[in-house]
């Protein structure tokens, strides 16, 4: 099972989008409300999320996925559980990954330290001794990190890639006709 946070706030094609790929791979799937189960993104958009904070079982987790949105990023930052669920997943040894300023989270749970990662351009200063790499997406065993928006597919796809494999990444890339 994949667990999606959402936080209002949170930015909506970094939270949808390996939602929507990670189901076409045939991966479970769980949107996660932080504020409850009816979620506002950052562009206004309302996502009625799957399950509430309190209903994630670390013991089905195999991902637990954290978007950006600096107004999402400050929700789950702001929420005692989020945070308590996300250093239990890496301590559980689940995947772990955020993309655009949902690095900074890592970073402030002390999670990146001299580990290869990526975030949102600005945000840099906020990412403390993890070894900043200018890319898309960084993988570093079980952490997944993405820069930006503009990089959800190709977050998205080295999701599938980390939990069934090449193969099905490029599957679900063909047939969304992506090519990057």
């Amino acid at each position: 099972m994949v667990y999606i946070l959402l936080g209002n706030g949170f930015e909506e094609i970094e939270a949808l989008t390996p939602c929507d790929l990670l189901r076409r791979a045939g991966i479970e799937v769980a949107l996660v409300g932080v504020n409850g189960i009816e979620i506002v993104g950052s562009h206004k958009i309302s996502v009625r999320a799957d399950l509430p904070l309190d209903a994630v079982h670390v013991e089905t987790m195999d991902m637990l996925v954290l978007p950006g949105g600096l107004r999402g990023v400050e929700s789950i930052l702001n929420c005692r559980a989020a945070l308590e669920l996300t250093k239990r997943a890496w301590r559980e040894e689940k995947f772990v990954c955020a993309i655009c300023a949902a690095p900074t989270i890592l970073a402030k749970l002390g999670l990146v330290e001299g580990a290869p990662v990526t975030c949102y351009p600005g945000k840099e200063k906020e990412m403390g001794e993890a070894q900043l790499v200018n890319a898309g997406v960084v993988r570093h065993g079980r952490l997944i990190t993405g820069r930006a928006a503009g990089s959800a597919i190709d977050f998205s796809l080295a999701l599938i890639e980390a939990l069934r494999g090449a193969e099905e990444a490029k599957r679900i890339a063909a047939q969304i006709v992506y090519s990057h």
